[in-house]
């Protein structure tokens, strides 16, 4: 099931856990082809922070549920905002949370479009941290099996797939099994859209998707996390 996206936390919890770093979970409103939803990438971000925080000693905070998917606006259901809205508000939480004494954050993204986050990042001087890394990500996929390359399954393929039949198995539609679509050519894809390159709005392999392998990904991911913890405490 979707619920419990926010965490059911009182200021007594967050209080006695007194952690020094707060989770961010950034997802995105945007289509995923006609068998996920268009909150897939927050369901994603959201289902990799909270088991974070099931392992680690950290602060979980609800999601941002709309970034920057402007490459999907051709898709009925896709919702953006601008880099710039997205940067503020991700520092704007930053500075919240320092002056409530959690100094550092992890932004747990789940929209590869959110370029910005990077920034946002490397401006905060060592506050801040993106997960997954790439590094992050090809541990969890080769952990998983996960047979399709990370550029290879961009979007609706075999990870995110795999990761909702785990995850929220009740809101995939039937069809993934049938709707692989690759596209590996996309030179132009900031300047032309996602709609350039694919009819259905997948590039990818869902038929390759199985729970198994999503539950192996957010294990890899959850065991990754462990030197991101590191980083604050040098």
């Amino acid at each position: 099931m979707a619920e419990n996206l926010f965490p059911l936390t009182t200021t007594v919890d967050v209080r006695d856990r007194a952690a020094k770093v707060a989770v961010l979970p950034v997802g995105s409103l945007e289509q995923h082809g006609t068998y996920l939803p268009l909150v897939t990438d927050t369901l994603i971000a959201c289902t990799i922070a909270q088991g974070i925080a099931a392992a680690h000693p950290v602060q979980l905070l609800p999601p941002i549920t709309i970034s920057c998917s402007h490459e999907h606006a051709a898709w009925p259901g896709t919702v953006s905002i601008s880099a710039q809205t997205l940067h503020a508000v991700v520092t704007d939480i930053a500075e919240s949370l320092a002056r409530s004494g959690v100094p550092n954050l992890v932004l747990v993204n789940g929209h590869g479009g959110n370029y910005v986050l990077g920034n946002v990042v490397q401006e905060s001087m060592g506050r801040m941290a993106l997960f997954p890394s790439l590094q992050a990500w090809d541990f969890a996929r080769a952990a998983a099996g996960i047979e399709t390359s990370a550029d290879r399954d961009m979007h609706g393929g075999e990870l995110e797939t795999s990761i909702l039949l785990h995850a929220h198995p009740d809101l995939v539609r039937p069809g993934y099994e049938t709707s692989d679509h690759l596209a590996d050519d996309r030179p132009h894809l900031l300047t032309l859209g996602m709609a350039r390159y694919t009819e259905s709005g997948v590039i990818g392999q869902a038929s390759l998707a199985s729970a198994d392998k999503g539950r192996a990904v957010l294990a890899g991911l959850v065991e990754a996390f462990g030197e991101y913890l590191e980083l604050f405490d040098a």
